[in-house]
């Protein structure tokens, strides 16, 4: 976190709007679409950008600025900007920072609606994407083309929880030129922090653990202030605004973040050492067991492993399905990160009308199972699991 005299969890309880002159010691929910100006100057120079002030809750608003400021700090960003929903954000930065005839370098491990945007709606504005396999970051260098703009990555995948160094990634932005966009939604800003090895810009779904309650949609983008400018302008006049109530509601949320994700993480370890002692478990994929093929780097760069557990259920598709139709306790959802453990089966839903081809370049398996282990009592999440396998 930069320039900060206190540690990540002060930061997080302690950023706030300044008071209004009722003296609230909790900062209040600000429902309100527009702003009012003290004379024709006042509302001259606001518009202008001469004076810091709010104009209307599209552009800004004091519960959305207290939100942006505390990821800010979290990530090390110098600015941010607040949308609707992750997938927004992930848009908007796209669409702000590329023109016609761009290319991008990207992961191919990435998000389905990610995927969706770069190979079905991007090319409409002739702006193509050339995948990499999170596993041969060789071959990187080798999908630069002249017209290459930025690259692109989720770290870990979803919902493979595959890992990427990031310190090579910045590199190898940093030497060609180019700019690095990361998807930091698995981890949070309490577990990593792209900025530090060398992202120019990090985005959030914080629709998932940064809420952590499963309540409402929200997305962030950070990172340097002049990209921040272009996303700020294009977001300003296409409307993928935050509400006032959604920022309220996660800006308190970060303040239990840090206590959250350590409970979150130490349940998902112990889940990960169960499962991979499972004797209908094939495989296990979590960043801080030491079989995970990316194991080094993961404790390299992140803080715990994070909360996404995968694994391959032995038999297959059929053997997936077996598995949702007897969890008992532990919610079926396409969501992740809430308190709630969640499992999801995603070559029979999320990925179903992907070929085999198309699901195993992403590593998804047919028996793979993506479990977002929650705060439950560890051992009920265990003894549900251990139900559903045998």
């Amino acid at each position: 976190m930069s320039d900060s005299k206190y540690k990540f969890e002060t930061e997080a309880v302690r950023t706030q709007s300044e008071r209004t002159q009722f003296s609230e010691h909790s900062t209040p929910l600000y429902v309100t679409s527009s702003f009012v100006f003290d004379d024709a100057e006042d509302m001259r120079a606001s518009f202008a950008e001469e004076k810091p002030k709010n104009l209307y809750s599209r552009f800004s608003n004091p519960n959305t600025t207290e939100f942006v400021e505390k990821i800010c700090k979290m990530e090390g960003a110098e600015a941010g900007y607040a949308f609707a929903t992750g997938m927004a954000a992930v848009y908007n930065t796209l669409a702000a920072l590329l023109e016609s005839g761009d290319h991008i370098v990207s992961a191919s491990s990435v998000f389905g609606s990610t995927h969706s945007l770069f190979k079905k709606y991007l090319p409409k504005w002739n702006i193509e994407t050339t995948y990499f396999k999170i596993d041969e970051p060789e071959s990187i260098e080798g999908c630069i083309q002249p017209n290459t703009k930025i690259i692109y990555a989720e770290t870990p995948t979803n919902p493979a929880v595959d890992i990427i160094d990031l310190d090579l990634l910045g590199e190898i932005a940093k030497k060609h030129n180019l700019l690095l966009v990361i998807d930091n939604c698995f981890a949070t800003p309490y577990i990593q922090n792209p900025i530090k090895h060398g992202a120019d810009i990090v985005v959030h779904s914080a629709t998932k653990l940064i809420d952590g309650q499963g309540r409402v949609l929200g997305g962030v983008a950070v990172g340097r202030a002049d990209l921040i400018r272009e996303i700020y302008l294009f977001a300003r006049n296409t409307g993928p605004a935050m509400s006032p109530f959604n920022a309220w509601v996660l800006s308190k949320s970060l303040e239990t973040l840090s206590v959250r994700v350590e409970k979150h993480c130490e349940n998902a370890l112990k889940v990960a050492q169960f499962l991979e002692a499972h004797p209908n478990v094939a495989s296990v994929k979590y960043p801080f067991l030491p079989s995970h093929p990316q194991y080094n780097i993961a404790k390299k760069q992140m803080r715990l492993g994070g909360n996404i557990v995968a694994f391959e259920i032995k038999g297959g598709i059929d053997a997936g399905r077996n598995f949702l139709n007897k969890i008992q306790m532990c919610s079926l959802s396409a969501n992740l990160g809430d308190t709630r453990t969640i499992v999801t089966h995603p070559a029979s839903t999320t990925h179903s009308k992907l070929s085999v081809e198309e699901r195993l370049a992403v590593s998804i398996t047919d028996g793979l199972v993506r479990t977002s282990i929650g705060l439950e009592h560890v051992d009920d999440i265990i003894s549900d699991l251990n139900q559903a396998l045998s």
